[in-house]
């Protein structure tokens, strides 16, 4: 027996409590290079904890499909991650707040193409999971002495729908 969450749209409002959407979205903070880019300044919080600093790593997931099966979530309790998609392909994006230490209630959302997200530190949240090939991310995140990661089997699972 499962669980059903339905997708929605990833925006920035809905996404607020797991972190930011990472989008050029409305007008850009400043025009630069002599006003032929627009910058969007500053648009994440990145969080690598006291004994961590940033890395950017490149991932390269298989595509999955809906309806999802989300059997597995994930935390990184010392530090944000960023996924920037390397592709104008929409992928999925599964997160829980955090329920005493383990996860609460999931929520699933639709990346547009040209989406990003930034997860805050301590957010649960599934695997990448890429709807189309190639699935390919820009991943900046913690690198430091110590773990920074748990896992967690959901049983009973949740079916991810559209």
């Amino acid at each position: 027996m499962s669980r059903q969450i339905h997708a929605q749209p990833l925006t920035a409002d809905a996404f607020a409590p797991f972190g930011e959407v990472l989008e050029c979205e409305g007008a850009p903070d400043k025009m630069i290079n002599a006003g032929m880019c627009g910058r969007f300044h500053d648009r994440a919080r990145l969080d690598f904890g006291p004994d961590g600093r940033a890395g950017i790593s490149l991932f390269h997931a298989e595509p999955r499909a809906l309806p999802y099966r989300l059997d597995l979530l994930e935390q990184h309790p010392d530090g944000s991650q960023a996924f920037i998609p390397m592709h104008a392909a929409p992928f999925l994006v599964t997160v829980a707040p955090d329920a005493d230490g383990i996860p609460g209630t999931p929520r699933a959302f639709l990346a547009a193409p040209y989406q990003g997200i930034n997860l805050h530190p301590g957010i649960w949240h599934g695997v990448l999971t890429p709807l189309s090939t190639p699935g390919i991310f820009a991943v900046i995140d913690r690198i430091g002495p110590t773990p920074n990661l748990r896992e967690v089997l959901l049983d009973p699972p949740y079916d991810v729908v559209s």
